[in-house]
């Protein structure tokens, strides 16, 4: 993927999350025909009438200056324009979302949009290749042999969706998974490009006989009132993770002593903070998740993509230069308010900047088991090598590292790169195995 393409790609990730879904829109055109009709003004070149069907938060989040600078780089880097495809409609997360291919000289994208309840362009992505083909689940997650029911994870104002998924045979009590999102306003599967990360564990953990909670991220159901505040990873991860434990352990399938978190990347990283604000987990799966500070992971992977030609020297130095304001960021001389700093407020980095992981896991009574694929640019050997240093004198710590998988989780060959999560995938069995072995090793705790 080029430069400006993953930017653009991570920027709208992170501040332009898709609208809630709405059972009544207000307009009766779906997304497919609106979608048609943006690629019309795109193909004419009518740019101030594409940017005048963006919602107030997409407007805000990518004024027109930089919609119009993003969109006339890609002729540079992919060649000139050739045809726009029809539409493809598809459904993610209960929204439904159209995908738009583009055909250049030198390589094909698609523009990814989503659509508030009135019709108006509330996300954008542009991302290498064709639109995705239609996602069927894993051969190692039979739904014959699961069973699900729909609960809410919270409550009040910032209650979430979420999916409990238990084994079809036996009535329990069985060992049970609450899966905690990494960054970005994911849904409840963890979709990412043309992988569902948290379906393929729901399912695959399910079949062989563990329970798993997944739920929608705070961030994708209520991110347009989070908009403007004073955010940090509690009210982003921390405060859903330790309601949706609460909630497992509540559920009459589930042994209430043998309620583990598992954490992707980001989500990874907090677990130990989680646990030990809940006090009654069974144990904890670090799954991607990463020991350096996020700024530093940054830098190398911008690195990386440079060096794999994912990205361009010029959106390297912006991105670094963000990266240099989050590091130099003063609480006592914070920014203006509603100032973004790759997506998130100070607050957040601040937060973080505050948190060390590795002290918090070093503390923990509780099984840990750390997991990392060979292939990740993310989150790398370096940190699970970290994770192995810290914790090799804890008698409950364990580690596997699975050579072929990618950040998702995902088999492949070779260098990883952006363009590879956009290819229909699933997480690998040798990881759904390995999680399940431990979860139903578990010992049950006595003084929940």
């Amino acid at each position: 993927m080029t430069s400006a393409l993953r930017l653009f790609s991570l920027l709208l990730a992170l501040a332009v999350p898709p609208p809630a879904p709405s059972p009544t829109p207000a307009h009766a055109v779906g997304a497919g025909e609106l979608a048609g009709r943006v690629a019309d003004l795109l193909a004419k070149g009518d740019l101030d009438a594409v940017f005048a069907r963006f919602s107030p938060q997409m407007a805000a989040a990518l004024p027109s200056e930089q919609f119009r600078a993003v969109w006339n780089a890609l002729p540079e880097q992919l060649g000139a324009l050739k045809a726009f495809g029809k539409p493809v409609v598809r459904a993610e997360g209960g929204i439904e979302g159209a995908w738009i291919p583009a055909t250049y000289e030198r390589a094909s994208v698609s523009l990814r949009l989503a659509f508030d309840a009135e019709g108006r362009i509330a996300g954008l992505r542009i991302l290498p290749g064709p639109p995705p083909e239609a996602w069927s689940p894993a051969a190692y997650a039979d739904v014959a042999k699961t069973r699900e029911r729909e609960v809410v994870v919270g409550s009040g104002e910032w209650a979430v969706p979420g999916t409990l998924t238990l084994p079809a045979a036996g009535q329990g009590p069985f060992p049970g998974l609450v899966l905690v999102h990494g960054s970005g306003p994911h849904d409840r599967d963890e979709t990412a490009g043309g992988t569902k990360v948290f379906r393929d564990l729901a399912g695959g953990l399910a079949v062989r006989g563990v329970a798993v909670l997944r739920y929608e991220k705070r961030t994708k159901v209520h991110g347009a009132r989070m908009s403007g505040l004073a955010l940090t990873v509690k009210e982003e991860v921390v405060e859903d993770a330790l309601a949706a434990a609460m909630l497992l352990r509540g559920q009459p399938e589930v042994d209430p002593g043998r309620v583990a978190l598992l954490g992707h990347s980001l989500g990874g990283m907090l677990t130990p903070r989680i646990a030990a604000a809940d006090g009654k987990l069974a144990g904890i799966a670090i799954v991607a998740g990463n020991t350096r500070p996020l700024d530093v992971l940054a830098i190398e992977q911008i690195d990386y993509l440079v060096s794999v030609g994912s990205m361009k020297k010029e959106q390297a130095d912006a991105m670094r230069h963000e990266i240099a304001r989050i590091r130099a960021l003063d609480p006592a001389k914070l920014p203006a308010a509603g100032t973004l700093l790759l997506g998130a407020p100070a607050s957040y980095w601040l937060d973080l900047a505050g948190y060390d992981q590795v002290a918090a896991a070093r503390e923990l009574k509780i099984p840990i088991l750390v997991l990392q694929g060979g292939r990740d640019y993310q989150v790398t050997t370096k940190d699970f090598e970290g994770w192995k240093k810290v914790l090799a004198a804890s008698p409950n710590a364990s580690f596997l590292f699975l050579p072929k998988l990618n950040h998702l989780l995902v088999e492949g060959e070779g260098p990883s790169t952006p363009a590879e999560y956009e290819r229909p995938g699933h997480v690998s069995i040798d990881a759904v195995e390995a999680l399940e072995a431990w979860a139903r090793s578990l010992p049950a705790r006595t003084d929940r």
